[in-house]
């Protein structure tokens, strides 16, 4: 019998049941016996996938994105410019990074804005979250779009997106001549309105 709770050990499942009252009925055996016990194991910590990376020329004095804190989803990204970019609002513009990937099979790598960025000035990614496949092996470059009302200068160095390793599955086509019926249908674009329900 087994329940997750923080640190891995073992201790009889009463006792168990005495510490963490929450355990759920029907994790708990019809008749405990003394000598059941209750696996206890740590929080589920991220794997760190390895990503082959190249720096290009261009990559000089830069360093390579990191996670800002130990729970960070992304990894934020460098403008690699080699002179300041200057957006005006509702401009966009393509900003390299100096980083070429090599992303696992089975993964793809996300350009994603940085929140902060985005409410503060405006700057997004109009494609986001922005694809890496696993078989490209071009300069990952940021399209970015200023849409606030004021001009947004991108520096070399400064940090304007963010990088998230996502696994993905391939869909096989299984041709139909019907779908299955749902009390939805085809009702779509707000058919559900704003309201709660």
């Amino acid at each position: 019998m087994y329940f997750n709770v923080e640190r891995r050990t073992r201790f009889p499942l009463k006792a168990a049941m005495t510490i963490c009252p929450s355990v759920p009925q029907s994790l708990r055996p019809l008749n405990p016996r003394p000598s059941a016990f209750l696996a206890v194991s740590s929080p589920i910590m991220p794997s760190m996938i390895p990503v082959q990376v190249v720096a290009l020329p261009h990559f000089q004095g830069l360093t390579l994105p990191s996670y800002a804190t130990a729970g960070s989803a992304g990894l934020d990204l460098q403008a690699a410019v080699e002179a300041p970019v200057v957006i005006p609002p509702g401009g966009r513009a393509l900003v390299p990074t100096g980083l070429s990937l090599a992303v696992p099979p089975g993964f793809e790598a996300q350009v994603r804005p940085r929140s902060g960025l985005a409410l503060k000035q405006g700057l997004t990614v109009p494609n986001s979250p922005g694809t890496i496949d696993s078989d490209y092996r071009g300069e990952v470059k940021i399209i970015v779009l200023n849409a606030g009302s004021e001009v947004i200068t991108i520096e070399r160095g400064m940090r304007i997106a963010q990088l998230v390793l996502a696994r993905v599955e391939q869909l096989a086509w299984q041709p139909v001549a019907t779908l299955a019926e749902t009390e939805r249908g085809a009702g779509g674009f707000g058919s559900t309105g704003v309201r709660p329900t």
